[in-house]
């Protein structure tokens, strides 16, 4: 029975994703698609977090290296946007394997401080080399994607399409954290020396776990640029490396199926709150507070929470 309204729920919950851009007006169905951006972005930051204790603070960097490489090589360049989006990952993938290891010796607090310097640093980099990033000007014009033809030029195809990449990513990483790999992060991050013991090589999974993050950090801001049409260096800021830092901690880091909700709780509740005037920001900063305090497991933790008070 319960199997059966599982099913049911899912069903139902899928058939409102699907009816949803057809509804709502523009401005939120924008609101939904940078969304699926942060969530593809924060699903790395949550593998790091939830698999392998890791904190990071500089994934708005690899964000950046996404977003530029697509705007550069297809502005300046004239080259295919799936060029840039590949070159972008590739560049973020290598640039991830020389920072992280030697960082990814650090533990705890130092770790969390280098990855935060990361991000500063990558900032920086992104203002001071305006001959490649257009400092704070930007870069403009940035074309659509297109798929075999089609052209991903409205905001409700861009959805579906950002959606269905979000969704299959969280596939991927739930095969990931459910097989070998995710029993060994996970002695990894409870039981260190048990996990050595048992012949894990952490320093080299915690490489490959932030090689993945920088990744799907370089996915989001290629189809961040792609569908803004503009970048600039405000996007990528150590603020935006917060937010994505958000998404697994609001949801529950354990649970990768929970950045789905992360991602909503970002998107969706400045958005609602911003219609009470100028203390908005008081009042998400109130939820995040409050969610952190009462939710130890993230919103993902709430129907347990709920069951064991009942119980008791």
């Amino acid at each position: 029975m319960a199997f059966a309204r599982n099913k049911l729920l899912i069903a139902a919950v899928a058939v409102v994703a699907l009816l949803l851009p057809l509804l709502l007006q523009r401005h939120y169905v924008d609101v939904m698609v940078f969304a699926g951006l942060y969530g593809i972005a924060g699903l790395g930051v949550a593998l790091l977090l939830g698999q392998c204790g890791i904190v990071s603070l500089g994934q708005a960097f690899f964000y950046g290296i996404g977003a530029y490489s697509s705007a550069y090589l297809c502005v300046t360049l004239g080259l295919s946007p799936i060029f840039g989006i590949v070159v972008g990952a590739a560049l973020s993938a290598l640039i991830a394997f020389i920072i992280g290891w030697p960082i990814l010796r650090l533990t705890g607090f130092f770790l969390a401080l280098a990855t935060l310097a990361i991000g500063m640093i990558g900032g920086i980099l992104f203002y001071e080399w305006d001959w490649l990033t257009g400092g704070t000007l930007g870069i403009g014009g940035i074309p659509t994607l297109s798929l075999f033809g089609f052209e991903l030029n409205t905001p409700q195809r861009y959805y579906y399409f950002v959606w269905a990449i979000f969704l299959v990513a969280i596939w991927l990483s739930h095969n990931l954290v459910t097989g070998r790999a995710g029993l060994a992060m996970r002695a990894m991050r409870d039981a260190p020396p048990a996990a050595e013991a048992l012949a894990v090589d952490m320093h080299a999974l915690k490489t490959k776990i932030f090689v993945l993050c920088a990744v799907l950090g370089s996915l989001a801001g290629s189809l961040f640029a792609h569908y803004a049409t503009y970048v600039s260096v405000q996007s990528f800021t150590v603020e935006r490396s917060i937010i994505f830092l958000l998404i697994p901690v609001i949801a529950g880091a354990a649970s990768v199926w929970g950045t789905i909700i992360g991602a909503l709780f970002v998107a969706l509740a400045p958005e609602l709150l911003s219609g009470l005037g100028d203390a908005h920001q008081v009042l998400f900063g109130l939820a995040l507070v409050l969610v952190v305090t009462l939710l130890p497991e993230g919103i993902v933790g709430l129907p347990k929470l709920v069951m064991k008070r009942f119980g008791a």
